[in-house]
Protein backbone atom coordinates (compact mmCIF):
# COMPACT_ATOMS: atom_id res chain seq x y z
CA UNK A 1 0.00 0.00 0.00
CA UNK A 2 1.29 3.45 -0.93
CA UNK A 3 1.93 5.88 1.94
CA UNK A 4 -0.30 8.97 1.99
CA UNK A 5 2.10 11.93 2.12
CA UNK A 6 -0.53 14.65 2.17
CA UNK A 7 -0.48 16.91 5.22
CA UNK A 8 -2.96 15.72 7.88
CA UNK A 9 -5.62 18.18 9.06
CA UNK A 10 -6.98 17.86 12.60
CA UNK A 11 -10.28 19.48 13.52
CA UNK A 12 -9.67 20.90 17.00
CA UNK A 13 -6.80 20.22 19.31
CA UNK A 14 -3.89 22.10 20.79
CA UNK A 15 -1.34 23.44 18.29
CA UNK A 16 2.34 22.89 18.87
CA UNK A 17 5.22 25.15 17.82
CA UNK A 18 5.77 23.26 14.55
CA UNK A 19 2.09 23.12 13.52
CA UNK A 20 0.16 25.25 11.07
CA UNK A 21 -3.16 26.55 12.37
CA UNK A 22 -6.31 27.67 10.55
CA UNK A 23 -8.30 30.05 12.76
CA UNK A 24 -11.84 31.00 11.88
CA UNK A 25 -12.97 34.63 12.03
CA UNK A 26 -11.82 36.73 14.94
CA UNK A 27 -11.12 33.86 17.33
CA UNK A 28 -7.98 34.25 19.40
CA UNK A 29 -4.76 33.37 17.63
CA UNK A 30 -2.89 30.46 19.21
CA UNK A 31 0.32 30.96 21.15
CA UNK A 32 2.03 28.28 19.05
CA UNK A 33 2.29 27.48 15.38
CA UNK A 34 2.02 29.46 12.14
CA UNK A 35 -1.59 30.69 11.90
CA UNK A 36 -3.85 31.91 9.07
CA UNK A 37 -7.40 33.21 9.41
CA UNK A 38 -10.43 32.33 7.30
CA UNK A 39 -14.10 33.29 7.43
CA UNK A 40 -16.76 30.65 6.89
CA UNK A 41 -19.28 31.56 4.18
CA UNK A 42 -22.68 32.77 5.37
CA UNK A 43 -24.75 31.66 2.37
CA UNK A 44 -27.61 29.18 2.47
CA UNK A 45 -25.68 26.91 0.13
CA UNK A 46 -23.25 24.17 1.05
CA UNK A 47 -19.93 25.78 2.07
CA UNK A 48 -17.55 26.03 -0.85
CA UNK A 49 -20.10 25.17 -3.53
CA UNK A 50 -19.10 26.24 -7.01
CA UNK A 51 -22.30 28.19 -7.67
CA UNK A 52 -21.16 30.84 -5.16
CA UNK A 53 -17.38 30.88 -5.46
CA UNK A 54 -14.63 29.06 -7.33
CA UNK A 55 -12.79 28.40 -4.09
CA UNK A 56 -14.10 28.73 -0.56
CA UNK A 57 -12.39 30.68 2.22
CA UNK A 58 -10.91 27.56 3.80
CA UNK A 59 -9.47 26.37 0.47
CA UNK A 60 -7.83 29.77 0.00
CA UNK A 61 -6.44 29.65 3.55
CA UNK A 62 -5.01 26.16 2.96
CA UNK A 63 -3.28 27.48 -0.17
CA UNK A 64 -1.85 30.40 1.79
CA UNK A 65 -0.49 28.04 4.46
CA UNK A 66 1.12 25.83 1.82
CA UNK A 67 2.60 28.86 0.03
CA UNK A 68 3.98 30.21 3.34
CA UNK A 69 5.68 26.88 3.97
CA UNK A 70 7.10 26.69 0.43
CA UNK A 71 8.48 30.24 0.62
CA UNK A 72 10.06 29.73 4.06
CA UNK A 73 7.64 32.14 5.78
CA UNK A 74 6.36 29.30 7.99
CA UNK A 75 8.10 26.35 9.60
CA UNK A 76 8.02 23.07 7.69
CA UNK A 77 4.82 21.97 9.40
CA UNK A 78 3.71 18.35 9.28
CA UNK A 79 0.09 18.90 10.34
CA UNK A 80 -2.62 21.53 10.42
CA UNK A 81 -4.88 22.21 13.41
CA UNK A 82 -8.26 23.83 12.66
CA UNK A 83 -9.84 26.04 15.32
CA UNK A 84 -13.35 26.76 14.02
CA UNK A 85 -17.07 26.75 14.74
CA UNK A 86 -19.31 24.09 13.20
CA UNK A 87 -19.91 26.19 10.02
CA UNK A 88 -16.17 26.80 9.78
CA UNK A 89 -15.47 23.09 10.20
CA UNK A 90 -17.99 22.39 7.42
CA UNK A 91 -16.10 24.79 5.13
CA UNK A 92 -12.82 23.02 5.94
CA UNK A 93 -14.36 19.61 5.22
CA UNK A 94 -15.84 20.92 1.96
CA UNK A 95 -12.41 22.22 0.90
CA UNK A 96 -10.77 18.88 1.71
CA UNK A 97 -13.43 16.99 -0.25
CA UNK A 98 -14.26 19.31 -3.17
CA UNK A 99 -11.25 21.52 -3.91
CA UNK A 100 -8.77 19.65 -6.11
CA UNK A 101 -5.71 21.67 -5.04
CA UNK A 102 -6.53 21.37 -1.33
CA UNK A 103 -7.29 17.65 -1.68
CA UNK A 104 -3.93 17.07 -3.43
CA UNK A 105 -1.96 18.65 -0.56
CA UNK A 106 -4.00 17.97 2.57
CA UNK A 107 -6.14 15.19 4.07
CA UNK A 108 -8.49 14.89 7.03
CA UNK A 109 -6.64 13.09 9.85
Amino acid sequence: MKEDRRIPVHIGGVPGPEDAVLVEGMAAMPAWGHARRFTAPSTGHQPGCFCCAGRGPAASAFSALYRDRAMGLAPYFRRVIVLASLPGQADVRAALEQDAVTRARFRLA
